[in-house]
């Protein structure tokens, strides 16, 4: 069974890799989207998979390193592309998230990445 928790943050960010005549080296900003996907069994004592609220916990923790910041400012999102932010995320949740099966991270309602993590 799948289950999902979606939460957003708003950050700014630059990626400083690309050519200053591209948009996305100038400082700009994006309400990103983000899915977790937990796959697993039910626990038939429980009646779920895992608990909702610890996840939220979780999520809160991670959200608030994020929310309203600049994402150049935290070490490991130097070059925070789209799919840096998806790999930092699952680094932060990997450990704490029973049955992380995915991360989806959009950076606008018609484009974003899909991340398995590192052993798929």
């Amino acid at each position: 069974m799948d289950m999902f928790v979606h939460f957003d943050f708003a950050a700014s960010r630059y990626l400083p890799r690309l050519p200053a005549s591209h948009p996305c080296s100038r400082m700009h900003g994006h309400t990103f989207q983000v899915r977790l996907v937990l796959r697993g069994q039910v626990d038939r004592r429980s009646g779920w998979m895992v608990d909702f609220g610890d996840v939220e916990l979780r999520v809160g923790a991670v959200r608030a390193l994020l929310d309203h910041r600049s994402l150049n400012d935290i070490t490991g999102l130097e070059n925070p592309t789209t799919e840096i932010i998806a790999e930092w995320l699952w680094e932060r949740f990997a450990a704490d998230v029973p049955g992380l099966y995915e991360i989806t991270v959009q950076e606008h309602p018609t484009r974003g990445v899909i991340y398995y993590g590192p052993e798929r």
